[in-house]
C-alpha cells in the first residue's frame, strides 16, 4: 500500500504521526515550494527564505534516514502554482493508494485539504494530528467547555499542573505563585551585558536561493541583507543553548524593555524555530526549568519564558481552532481606518514606530512589547481595520503563521474579538512606552504633553479612544480609574485633547 506523505513548510519534524507507518520501499514524501503560498500576503523575503531553506535542509535530513523525497523547488519547470497542483502532478506521475496529511496551521488551507478526499484521484486521504504541541486540541475544547471566559492565566495553570513544569511536589507552584509578570517590567539599564546571539553562515546553495527570492519577491517589504535565522535542527539547538546560557538570566527583568538600537535584547529568537518544527516546545520548557533548578536563572525569568510557550502559544492555538472561521471576521470596535504607510517603511517622525518598523524591515522580527504596545497599540488607538492589521502581521514577521498570529493580533492587540482574549483592551498612552525604555528620548514629539502640536500622538489618541468607546468600557472594573481621570480634566482641556486626536487621525501620514 503506497502512501504519499505531504509535508508543509512549517511541519519540519520527523516525529510527526504522518511518519508512524512509513514504508521506506513504497512510500514517498512530497515537499513543494509554492508560489501561491508565498504571495497570498506579501511575506517578508526573510520569511520566504527561512521556510524554503529549512524545507530543503529537512528534505536532506529525511533522505539521510532512507526516505524518498519528491521536492519541487520554486523554480521548477512543472506548472504547479498551488500545493494541490503539486500533489495532483505527483499522483499522475506515480500510483499511490493514499495521501497522508498533517493538520495544518491555517483554516484556509485546512478547508482545502478536507476537500481533497472527494477531489483527488486516490483511494484515501488521511488527516493526522499535529503532535508538535504540548496539548492536543481536544484538551483545549474540554477546558473551554462551559466556561464563560477563556482567560489564558487559568489555562496556563492547568497546563502547569498537566506537565508538572515549575511545580513543587505538593502540587503548589514554584516560588509560591503562578505568575511573576509584575517582576518583569524593568526598562533596560544599559549596564547588564547583552548576550551575543550566534551567527549562522549561509551555504552557497542558500545564497543562490536568496538571489532567486530577491528576484522573484523583491517587491515585498523587507530586506535579506541581515538574514540570520536557524534553518536546521542543529542551528536551532545552538540558538536555544545560547539563550539559556547567556540571555535567560536577564530575560525576566528586561523582557518588556524598549531600547533604541537594540531590537533583540534578552529575547530567545526561537519562535520561528518552534513554529517550523525545528524545536520541540516541551523540551524547550524543560530545559529552561532545569536552568532554574540548577540555580543558573532566576524564577521570574524562567516562569515568564515558560508562560509564553506553555501558556500563550498553546492557548492561542486552541482558541484559533475553536473559533475559526468566524473569528477572523470580528471587528468589535468597528475600526475602519487604513493601516498607515509608516508600517511599510514610510517616513514618520514617531521614533517608536520608526524604530520598530526599521527592525522588522531588517530582520523580520520584533519582540512582544514592540508588537503589542507599539505597533498594535497605535493601530488600536487609531481604529485601523483589523483585517489590514492582521494581514500586515502575517506578512512581515518570520515567525507568523495564522494560528498564532491572528488571535494575538485581532484579540490581544486590537480587542476586535470583544474580549475573548482579554478583559480590557491593551490601550496605553505614550507614557507607557516612555517607562519601558529610551524610545521617547530620541523622538521629535513630546511625550509629556497631550494637546499641543508637538505632543506625542499616542497621548491624545489614548484619551480619544476611551471617550469614543465609553459605552463599551466605562463599566469595566479595570478601566474605571482611567475614566475617572478623564472626567476630572477641565472641559477645555478635554476638548483640546479630542481636537488634537482628530487631527492626528486625519493626518496620520504626516506624523
Amino acid at each position: 500500500m503506497a502512501s504519499l506523505v505531504i509535508l508543509l513548510g512549517d511541519q519540519l519534524s520527523d516525529r510527526l504521526p504522518a511518519f508512524d507507518d512509513f514504508d521506506l520501499d513504497t512510500d514517498r514524501v512530497l515537499m513543494a515550494e509554492v508560489d501561491q503560498e508565498a504571495r497570498y500576503v506579501p511575506h517578508h523575503p526573510q520569511k520566504i527564505l527561512l521556510i524554503f531553506a529549512a524545507m530543503r535542509a529537512f528534505a536532506t535530513r529525511l533522505e539521510q534516514q532512507g526516505k524518498k523525497v519528491i521536492y519541487r523547488k520554486i523554480d521548477s519547470t512543472i506548472d504547479a502554482n498551488s500545493l494541490e497542483d503539486a500533489v495532483r502532478h505527483e499522483l499522475e506521475r506515480r500510483h499511490y493508494d493514499r495521501v497522508i496529511l498533517t493538520h495544518c496551521g491555517e483554516h484556509r488551507l485546512h478547508q482545502t485539504m478536507r476537500r481533497w478526499q472527494a477531489d483527488l484521484p486516490v483511494d484515501e486521504v488521511e488527516l493526522r494530528a499535529d503532535t508538535r504541541f504540548i496539548a492536543p486540541l481536544s484538551f483545549f475544547r474540554q477546558w473551554a467547555r462551559d466556561r464563560k471566559a477563556w482567560r489564558m492565566e487559568y489555562f496556563y495553570r492547568e497546563m502547569r499542573q498537566r506537565t508538572g513544569l515549575l511545580m513543587n511536589a505538593d502540587g503548589s507552584p514554584a516560588g509560591g505563585q503562578w505568575n511573576f509578570d509584575a517582576d518583569n517590567r524593568r526598562a533596560y539599564d544599559g549596564n547588564t551585558p547583552l548576550p551575543e546571539h550566534p551567527g549562522f553562515e549561509m551555504s552557497e546553495a542558500t545564497r543562490t536561493l536568496a538571489r532567486q527570492i530577491e528576484n522573484r519577491f523583491g517587491d515585498h517589504f523587507g530586506t535579506l541583507d541581515a538574514f540570520n535565522w536557524p534553518t536546521t535542527h542543529d542551528e536551532a539547538e545552538r540558538l536555544l543553548e545560547t539563550f539559556i546560557d547567556e540571555a535567560l538570566p536577564g530575560f525576566g527583568d528586561f523582557q518588556d524593555a524598549l531600547a533604541h538600537g537594540q531590537p533583540f535584547l534578552f529575547h530567545a529568537l526561537i519562535s520561528s524555530s518552534l513554529n517550523l518544527g525545528l524545536l520541540d516546545p516541551l523540551d524547550v520548557c524543560r530545559r529552561a526549568e532545569q536552568a532554574y533548578r540548577d540555580g543558573n536563572a532566576p524564577l521570574n525569568a524562567v516562569e515568564g519564558f515558560i508562560r509564553q510557550i506553555l501558556g500563550w502559544r498553546e492557548y492561542v492555538r486552541g482558541l484559533y481552532w475553536q473559533l475559526m472561521p468566524d473569528y477572523a471576521e470580528r471587528n468589535h470596535l468597528n475600526a475602519r481606518k487604513t493601516l498607515p504607510w509608516s508600517y511599510w517603511g514610510g517616513e514618520t517622525d514617531m521614533h517608536c514606530i520608526r524604530e520598530v518598523v526599521r527592525g522588522i524591515e531588517q530582520y523580520g522580527y520584533a519582540h512582544h512589547i514592540q508588537r503589542l504596545m507599539v505597533t498594535g497599540n497605535f493601530a488600536l488607538l487609531l481604529g485601523v481595520n483589523p483585517r489590514e492589521v492582521c494581514e500586515w502581521y502575517l506578512a512581515v514577521f518570520v515567525d507568523a503563521f495564522e494560528w498564532v498570529e491572528l488571535p494575538n493580533t485581532l484579540g490581544m492587540a486590537l480587542h476586535a474579538d470583544g474580549g475573548v482574549m482579554g478583559s480590557k483592551p491593551y490601550a496605553a498612552s505614550g507614557r507607557y512606552i516612555d517607562r519601558q525604555g529610551d524610545y521617547c528620548a530620541h523622538c521629535t514629539y513630546n511625550v509629556k504633553t497631550t494637546s499641543e502640536d508637538d505632543s506625542c500622538p499616542f497621548n491624545s489618541l489614548y484619551w480619544a479612544f476611551l471617550d469614543r468607546h465609553r459605552d463599551r468600557f466605562e463599566g469595566n472594573h479595570r478601566m474605571k480609574m482611567m475614566y475617572r481621570n478623564w472626567d476630572r480634566q477641565a472641559d477645555d482641556r478635554r476638548a483640546a485633547t479630542l481636537a488634537r486626536a482628530r487631527w492626528v487621525r486625519n493626518n496620520v501620514e504626516r506624523l
